[in-house]
């Protein structure tokens, strides 16, 4: 929020440094995020008059002005400027003066023609020309009509360039300081100075006011106060209010508005100007809009409302959207007679709603969004009325209109004082505790060393608990001014939990056999769920939507993992990444009562030339034997339209679904624009996590050595692998060591209806080395079980 400091002087005193004021604000809670001094490299430019201008000898061109600047001779100045005449006053440069960007004036000649300084424009003096009159703009700064001038005075003290702009970063909790006069309340309590409210009275004509208002929604309108002015004269505001405007970052536009303006930025409360002529009932209504009502807000934007909204009516036709900006059907102009001023105190949250819907910010509606204590509706209204008075823009009726369905009572907290001074540990009195609160403008009454029973006043609406007792008493103290102290108590070394070892034994063992981890959002599209072909009655449709998305591409929260994962390596096809492997350890969301459930999944993705079903299978039997997974099954499946029918298959463990994992379906894989074969998993690491034994046992070096048998069997394709590995297992007796399936093939020397697969089975004993009959024995009894129970033939060829 940018504050002029001469705007703050009007409130408070103060008598310090520029620098040093900005240094202790920032100290005592309200950040300073910039200081600017206007006029710090303007020098020697004055007020001057044109006395005389001559067409130069020697440029077409150019001219030559006599210019009085008080000092009784005048200044002979040439010029290219054409918006200047005999009679002007303007800014003079003379020489040896400087200006904004270190720009030198110096006596020169100009085609022959004695030139002694420079007639300056608003934007060599650095102001924008936006904000000038309307001849200023691409000329000389013409000051004709400015009040008070003086040939000769310092153009910095005239237009108030002499002072300093600060910049506050505000937080939101704060709305109080919102306003010159919240500053101000800071600046006092900062630098021990009281604050000097405007003395508001306002005088009035005999007439009195002739007018009703109405609020039928005091759930989202608690107070509005409405005063009426008439005989009203639309001009300019005068230059000190122009500026002030200009300095905080308003525009100024006639001297109504410019007056509401200035009541929104010194005390923070927005009002509204109306032309009474065009409020035809005599009356203001305040109700909730209709839905799909359309109304044209002053920037001449046609807008559809709907019931949610809060509207200014006057009984028959909408005139204002609450809060946020007014209609164009009663807007102020060069024609207005008579105004009618609005002061309210609308709800805060259903301000910010209808400000994002309408995609319409205002000052106004920034301000009301953050709260606005309901006594300030017409203290805005008494202050707004009693500037009229004073620029002499209209003659203000008697009376004040209002209706205020709900009241703002005095709210009040009791703390223990001696509690809060002890824990921030600061050496403090309870006179010094309460008078700190006091200058705060709250009201105490110390009942004992525990027990301080505090009125809040009614702009801190910040105040909720003693907690923000504490927030006051230390920063006033000064956060700077608190002893520090050695930390106390036992320090203890911090360690992941089992759940985060366990996560990063996966991440371990993934990216150890050639897979990449990425990363990738929670919130995705529900159209992803479409693209992966997901039916329309898989429970993973019931997904949670997003009250606030960013846009549909981020609107749910996800229910599985593979849209993510797919999109991932499409992006790598797009970019010509011959191989892709991935995984990514995230979260899944289904929706309960309260708060959603949220899983750890693993998902991991792969495609190219030396991938297929069975690289994807042993990447996840690694990860799973490396955190003691084990006693799973997996079992073909048929039905999941993700994936490729006959290249699926489902981890199984004591009946419950722990994952899916196989070849992508050809019409997700042209969803994705993928080109080629791909294969994905995603297994619920929950589940795993609950189910794994992750104790170490030592085995020792084995003593003896071991022994190997190969062999390559005929079955029928109907025979998993699974089926002959139980068979082996349960046959090998104590002697087995492990086995390996090393080929599956199926061609031209296999039968229709067969398979070949071949296993390299190991064998050792803890006790003795092996003989030829001691294996033979247990081999040759796997072969027949094998033989009996799976119909299965040893390959000769």
């Amino acid at each position: 929020m940018l504050v002029p400091v001469k705007w703050i002087r009007d409130y408070v005193n103060i008598n310090i440094d520029t620098e040093e004021f900005a240094d202790k604000m920032t100290m005592t809670g309200t950040k300073v995020e910039k200081v600017e001094f206007l006029g710090k490299e303007i020098n020697n430019v004055v007020i001057g008059k044109i006395e005389k201008i001559e067409q130069h000898p020697n440029a077409d061109k150019l001219v030559v002005c006599q210019v009085n600047v008080g000092e009784g001779e005048l200044v002979q100045i040439c010029t290219g400027a054409t918006n200047v005449s005999e009679g002007d006053v303007i800014p003079v440069a003379k020489v040896n003066s400087t200006l904004p960007g270190g720009i030198k004036i110096k006596k020169g000649k100009l085609r022959g023609e004695v030139s002694n300084g420079m007639l300056c424009s608003a934007e060599e003096l650095g102001i924008d020309e936006h904000f000038v009159n309307e001849r200023s703009k691409g000329g000389i700064y013409i000051l004709n009509d400015m009040e008070n001038l003086v040939l000769g005075q310092d153009i910095k003290e005239f237009l108030g360039l002499n002072d300093a702009i600060i910049d506050f970063e505000l937080t939101a909790n704060r709305p109080d300081c919102r306003s010159m006069i919240g500053i101000a309340r800071e600046a006092a309590i900062t630098i021990g100075e009281k604050v000097k409210y405007p003395e508001i009275e306002v005088k009035a004509c005999d007439e009195y006011i002739n007018f009703d208002v109405k609020v039928e929604s005091p759930e989202l309108c608690m107070r509005y106060g409405a005063r009426i002015i008439k005989d009203v004269k639309i001009e300019p505001s005068p230059y000190w209010m122009q500026r002030r405007l200009i300095e905080a970052g308003v525009r100024p536009i006639n001297n109504i508005v410019d007056i509401t303006n200035f009541v929104m930025l010194e005390y923070g409360q927005p009002l509204h100007a109306f032309d009474l002529n065009q409020l035809t009932t005599g009356k203001i209504v305040v109700r909730n809009a209709v839905d799909g009502e359309k109304f044209t807000t002053l920037d001449e934007v046609e807008r559809a409302l709907d019931k949610e909204m809060l509207v200014i009516t006057d009984g028959e036709k909408t005139v204002a959207i609450a809060g946020v900006m007014g209609g164009l059907n009663s807007g102020i102009s060069s024609n207005t007679t008579s105004v009618l001023f609005e002061g309210a105190a609308f709800n805060a949250d259903n301000i910010r709603s209808t400000s994002k819907k309408l995609g319409l910010r205002t000052e106004a509606s920034g301000k009301y969004e953050k709260g606005i204590s309901t006594e300030l509706s017409i203290v805005g209204v008494e202050r707004a009325c009693q500037l009229v008075e004073m620029l002499g823009a209209g003659s203000v009726l008697r009376g004040t209109v209002e209706d205020c369905p709900t009241k703002q009572f005095a709210q009040t907290l009791t703390v223990n004082p001696s509690r809060i001074i002890k824990n921030i540990g600061i050496d403090l009195s309870l006179d010094g505790f309460v008078k700190i609160l006091e200058d705060l403008e709250f009201k105490c009454d110390l009942k004992s060393d525990d027990e301080v029973v505090i009125e809040v006043p009614s702009f801190r609406l910040d105040i909720e608990q003693e907690a923000d007792i504490y927030e006051e008493i230390a920063r006033i103290y000064g956060f700077e001014n608190i002893p520090s102290e050695q930390l106390e108590g036992n320090a203890t070394a911090g360690v992941k939990t089992p759940v985060q070892k366990f996560m990063d034994k996966i991440k371990d063992t993934a990216t150890s056999i050639g897979l990449y981890e990425i990363l990738t959002y929670s919130f995705v599209s529900p159209k992803s769920l479409d693209k992966i072909k997901l039916p329309e009655t898989d429970k993973k449709r019931d997904y949670i939507k997003l009250i606030n998305p960013l846009g549909e591409d981020t609107s749910v929260m996800r229910t599985t993992m593979m849209p993510s994962m797919l999109n991932v390596l499409n992006t790598n096809v797009s970019r010509k990444v011959d191989t892709g492997l991935a995984f990514e350890c995230g979260h899944t969301f289904t929706p309960q009562d309260g708060l959603p459930i949220e899983t750890n999944h693993l998902c991991v993705g792969m495609y190219g030339k030396d991938v297929d079903f069975f690289v994807l299978k042993g990447s996840l039997e690694t990860i799973l034997e490396s955190v003691g997974f084990k006693n799973y099954e997996i079992i073909p499946e048929t039905n999941n339209t993700t994936f490729h029918p006959g290249r699926c298959a489902t981890i199984m463990y004591n009946s419950m679904y722990i994952g899916t994992f196989g070849e992508v379906h050809p019409e997700v894989v042209d969803n994705y624009n993928l080109g080629q074969r791909v294969y994905l998993a995603e297994l619920d690491l929950d589940l795993i996590f609950d189910n794994s034994d992750r104790t170490i046992i030592y085995n020792p070096l084995p003593k003896y050595p071991s022994t190997s048998r190969d062999i390559a069997l005929l079955v029928k394709e109907d025979v998993i692998v699974k089926q002959i590995e139980d068979i082996i297992k349960t046959n090998g007796e104590d002697i087995l060591e492990g086995y390996n399936l090393f080929d599956v093939y199926k061609g031209s020397q296999i039968a229709d209806g067969y398979k070949s697969i071949a296993y390299s089975i190991t064998y050792r004993s803890k006790d003795k080395t092996l003989t030829d009959d001691d294996v033979n024995k247990v081999h040759q009894n796997i072969i027949r079980e094998l033989e009996e129970k799976l119909d299965a033939k040893l390959r000769s060829n």
